[in-house]
């Protein structure tokens, strides 16, 4: 699949800032972050930043963005239209716990909903994201168990690294948000490098002889190119990356997505270097997520492309 960027940008930005939603809900209902007025605001400013503008972004796609509003009608049945839903859902109680930072989470039954509530729909809306994808039978490499996990664990990651972040730059010197940083990263590395082996060791049975109901007669190959020159769903979707530079691909997201980022949250447990290590691991990150993100829709391979002369998919 062609790798579109207003897409990439999208899932990145949006899934760190609702990972961050999660952990900060999370950290207030515990009574495990400071309550102050300035990093209430800087980090709920962050998170809402960061979704708004990968939703904004998100439209960059659309043939028609004017007409976005109507993803929303089909909740019913559409994960994206359900993910639209629960995106600007996820505003209102973010924005109540938001204004009620600095007070007692033990006194604000209301505040504590509002913070339940934010954790459930940011969670869920990464959730929706991911299924997006899983849903698409026609692409082996998306329709898969941890596809949306995945979209949630890095979503947590991220916004685990972005609170550490966060935490450290306001003074805040416990060591919690660093580990907790270490074992989301850790988590979403095992997934990834499970998410990987699985896709590369799956048998491929979307073939061009089951595309066509042909396979009983024997090996089948099409006599003729079906258009001239290249069409919309040859450049789209018969987007192919060599093996080669896949690999090469994995390998930086596994230096700049998580080991990078480990490192320098292992810096940051040393406390005269908790700043500079933590601001080292979100920078590494984001250049991991962006590479990440896009070798998951170029090695994609939508079966459509059977009937464009490749033999399996």
């Amino acid at each position: 699949m062609h790798p579109a960027y207003s897409v990439i940008l999208f899932t990145t930005a949006s899934g760190a800032g609702y990972g961050l939603l999660v952990w900060l809900a999370l950290a207030w209902l515990l009574a495990l972050l400071p309550a102050e007025r300035a990093f209430g605001v800087t980090s709920f400013g962050l998170a809402f930043v960061l979704i708004t503008g990968g939703l904004l972004a998100s439209t960059a796609h659309l043939g028609r963005p004017e007409r976005a509003w109507r993803a929303f009608s089909q909740w019913r049945t559409s994960w994206l239209s359900r993910e639209g839903v629960l995106a600007l859902a996820t505003y209102i109680p973010a924005a109540v716990l938001a204004l009620g930072w600095t007070e007692a989470s033990e006194n604000h039954p209301a505040l504590r909903l509002a913070a339940l509530l934010t954790a459930m729909s940011a969670v869920m809306t990464l959730f929706c994201t991911g299924m997006i994808y899983a849903s698409l039978r026609t692409i082996r490499q998306w329709h898969q168990p941890l596809t949306a996990p995945l979209y949630i664990a890095l979503g947590l990651a991220s916004g685990a690294v972005l609170l550490n972040l966060l935490a450290r730059a306001f003074g805040f010197n416990a060591a919690w948000p660093t580990w907790l940083a270490l074992a989301t990263l850790l988590l979403a590395g095992l997934m990834k490098w499970t998410y990987w082996r699985t896709i590369d060791g799956e048998l491929r049975t979307y073939t061009v002889e089951a595309a066509t109901g042909l396979g009983p007669l024997g090996k089948v190959r099409p006599l003729e190119p079906p258009h001239t020159e290249p069409n919309y769903i040859m450049r789209e979707m018969g987007y192919r990356i060599a093996r080669k530079h896949a690999k090469r691909l994995r390998r930086g997201v596994g230096i700049f997505l998580f080991a990078l980022p480990i490192a320098g949250c292992c810096v940051a447990l040393l406390p005269p270097l908790g700043l500079i290590g933590s601001a080292a691991a979100a920078l590494a990150l984001a250049a991991g997520l962006l590479i990440e993100r896009w070798l998951f829709f170029a090695e994609a391979e939508h079966v459509v492309m059977l009937y464009y002369g490749a033999d399996v998919a």
